[in-house]
């Protein structure tokens, strides 16, 4: 039997949509080879926003780019006959675009074209830290509290966070070290923020004169300082990871790391540097540490009272690899329990 029927016609290339997003936390123009690739290639890239930060160099690099906001029928249209459209979304991504595309795949009566998210650059670890300075240099410029703070009045939350991040620690809880740890980060960022206006400690930001050019002299840094001086210490400090040096143990670690610091500090005594504002047991028990490890003999003093008695304590403590902070923090624990339990109250949840 003879099938006279017509020959069905080959179906219409549909083409092929390519979102290429990028991360604002990476320099424009450091694109990912194959979105080099597909800009090149593509029969028309679009751009709804003027001042996207990649279109001076996308047009530095020969490719030419729309400005032009389609919805998601006038795109899919675009693609007819197999045409490649790369969209460059801003920031924010676009979600009326997204959501316009994602309606008509399920609509089922639209013949879709090809639809690819592709990632111009990513995010390294640590990107977020650059939103946190973007963020704090906003806040230091328009709050009316942190515009007016200095080095001196914050150095009590400084010590405040410390101690909480410790008790979080000592809790176990995961979510409130999370949230402790970016607290004390926020010191640092904070500290860093106010440094870079060079002004004395106790001047308000407002008052600074930005044009005496001041700010050498006055010891003005950033956090990019900060950061630095603090990558060169790790490496300088640990030639064993960056170096030649060998390391078996953490006692072996250690001794790098004291003998880097003799160098570097060209202390005279052990007991340079020791913060003498710290508490009395912590105290008490890094100058024992110093005089032990520095191979330096001397008798613990003795006298009448309880603070010599605590001396002794605390220097055993040490000598024994027991910080006495943490020790008695945990006995003070147990002896609130105890107190809430002769109230009759529950110990506090953990």
């Amino acid at each position: 039997m003879t099938d006279h029927s017509q020959p069905t016609a080959p179906a219409e290339p549909t083409g092929r949509i390519v979102l290429l997003t990028t991360s604002h936390r990476v320099a424009p123009g450091v694109l990912s080879w194959p979105a080099w690739q597909i800009l090149h290639a593509a029969d028309r890239v679009l751009c709804a926003d003027p001042g996207h930060p990649q279109l001076p160099y996308l047009r530095e690099a020969g490719v030419e780019v729309e400005h032009a906001a389609p919805d998601a029928h006038a795109l899919v249209e675009a693609c007819a006959g197999g045409r490649t459209v790369v969209v460059l979304p801003g920031g924010e991504g676009d979600q009326r675009l997204t959501d316009g595309l994602a309606r008509l795949a399920g609509s089922g009566r639209v013949s879709m074209p090809d639809l690819e998210l592709l990632p111009g650059s990513y995010d390294l670890p640590g990107a977020r830290l650059l939103d946190l300075v973007q963020v704090m240099d906003r806040v230091r410029r328009e709050c009316p509290w942190t515009s007016r703070q200095t080095h001196r009045g914050l150095a009590k939350y400084a010590i405040e966070e410390a101690y909480e991040l410790v008790e979080a620690i000592e809790d176990g809880d995961r979510e409130e070290l999370r949230e402790e740890l970016g607290d004390v980060l926020l010191q640092v960022v904070f500290h860093a923020r106010i440094a870079e206006e060079g002004l004395p400690d106790g001047a308000d930001a407002e008052d600074g004169d930005e044009e005496d050019g001041d700010e050498e002299a006055l010891g003005a840094f950033s956090i990019d300082d900060v950061a630095g001086a603090l990558v060169e210490k790790l490496i300088h400090r640990h030639p064993h990871v960056f170096g030649d040096a060998e390391a078996e143990t953490p006692e072996d670690v250690h001794a790098h790391w004291q003998r880097t610091k003799a160098v570097e500090k060209r202390r005279e005594s052990v007991t340079d540097g020791v913060p003498v504002g710290q508490p009395g047991l912590a105290l008490a028990a890094k100058l024992a540490g110093r005089a032990r490890a520095g191979g330096v003999a001397v008798e613990l003093p003795r006298g009448e009272g309880i603070g010599y008695e605590l001396l002794e304590l605390a220097a055993r403590a040490e000598a024994e690899g027991v910080d006495p902070e943490t020790a008695l923090r945990a006995a003070a624990r147990v002896y609130r329990d105890a107190i809430r339990a002769a109230e009759g109250l529950a110990a506090p949840a953990r």
